[in-house]
């Protein structure tokens, strides 16, 4: 059987399918896509009426009939279709300053004959780029400090500054990437296009990017406490070995990840691989910076880019040559400081320094073919390696 609750609410959607509503304020709106047409239409309506009482308010003092029966008509419709939502469970919320409005102008409307406006009227502050109807059971209210927000300047680069700040809707901490002034529009399109790249890639092991601000060319993103650098170095002498293969497991996953979307880093580093920390010892890899970031299957490569990256294969003579071998390389380097914590590839014999070695082989062919296989080897190095492997 048919729920009549779920007809009427259905009636009052469709008698407003074909109204006519500018999209000044239909975007306002476009959360609720049932019932925001015609709250957009109540909008609208209101306003014309508004801004026309104040302007006559100013003037005669007296409003015109015909636009006093439709005000009256409007209020009516208005109230009707809120007590029909009402009745059906739904809140809506009316701002309270066209609340009053509306409130103000019954006292005095009149239905023939005009209506005279009050000498005591003040003007009604009219509402153009925020919506005045709410539905409290489907929105969240965010806060909107005036508060200025003092950016910590937690990092710089070539190109780009990233600051910290704590939010004040949230209460947490977030990052600011913005880029500098003076970069060159070829860096500022790469900038753009790490965005992007960040915004479609969802993975635990990739920093995570929420909104672009064109307006300073700098994006929102996850706070990371630690370069992976700066968590090896500060923690190298107490780390278990267990500790630095799950940290070089979490790394390995993000990069695999990114290659099995068809993306390369191109310049994967100790200082573009962040860690977040978490109470108890825990800690989340997190990779970033994919400004030299190339898709796998394109053949298209500028022909000015630059030989970039801390740790950058030899034996590569033209970036648009770049494959997987020669991240395999970078990533070597990584995992090698991840084990032992020094700026130097890993020369015991021991498991860890084979795969290391493996990574780095002067003969690319040698090196592993694809991430999935590396991951497979440190995935079965035991949790104690050989004394030989101690830190520095």
């Amino acid at each position: 059987m048919t729920d009549p609750t779920e007809l009427m609410l259905t009636d009052l959607s469709n008698s407003y399918t074909d109204s006519k509503v500018s999209n000044a304020f239909l975007r306002l709106y476009v959360s609720d896509p049932r019932f925001g047409r015609a709250f957009a239409s109540f909008h609208e309506q209101l306003n014309e009426h508004f801004e026309s009482i104040n302007d006559r308010a100013e003037t005669t003092h007296h409003y015109w009939a015909e636009q006093s029966r439709g005000m009256l008509a409007l209020i009516k419709e208005v109230t009707n279709f809120l007590d029909s939502l009402k009745h059906a469970g739904m809140q809506v919320h009316l701002a309270e300053s066209y609340a009053g409005a509306i409130k103000g102008c019954q006292s005095w409307l009149v239905r023939s004959g005009g209506s005279a406006i009050p000498d005591d009227f003040e003007q009604i502050e009219i509402i153009k780029y925020e919506p005045v109807f709410s539905r409290p059971d489907t929105e969240i209210k965010l806060k909107k400090s005036s508060q200025r927000n003092q950016l910590q300047l937690i990092g710089e680069g070539s190109y780009a500054k990233v600051f910290s700040f704590i939010d004040p809707d949230y209460g947490i901490k977030f990052a600011v990437k913005r880029a500098n002034k003076d970069m060159s529009d070829r860096d500022l399109h790469r900038f753009q296009q790490e965005f992007e790249i960040l915004k479609r890639l969802r993975f635990p092991y990739i920093v995570e990017v929420f909104q672009y601000d064109a307006t300073r060319n700098e994006y929102l993103m996850e706070f990371c406490e630690s370069t992976l650098r700066k968590y090896i170095k500060k923690r190298n002498n107490t780390l278990p070995f267990s500790s630095r293969k799950r940290i070089a497991l979490q790394f390995l996953y993000g990069v695999n990840y990114i290659h099995s979307e068809g993306l390369l880093h191109r310049d994967v580093s100790l200082q573009n691989v962040l860690v977040k920390t978490f109470n108890g010892g825990a800690v989340l890899v997190k990779l970033s910076d994919f400004g030299l970031a190339k898709d796998r299957n394109s053949e298209f490569t500028r022909t000015k880019t630059e030989m970039r990256g801390t740790y950058r294969d030899p034996l590569l003579e033209n970036f648009k040559d770049y494959g997987v071998r020669n991240e395999i390389y970078s990533i070597g380097w990584v995992l090698s400081y991840i084990f032992t914590g020094r700026d130097a590839l890993m020369s015991q014999d021991d498991a860890p320094s084979q795969i290391v070695r493996k990574c780095a082989a002067h003969d690319v062919a040698h090196r592993y073919g694809s991430v999935r296989e590396l991951i497979g080897d440190v995935e079965r190095l035991e949790s104690t390696p050989p004394p030989t492997d101690a830190p520095a």
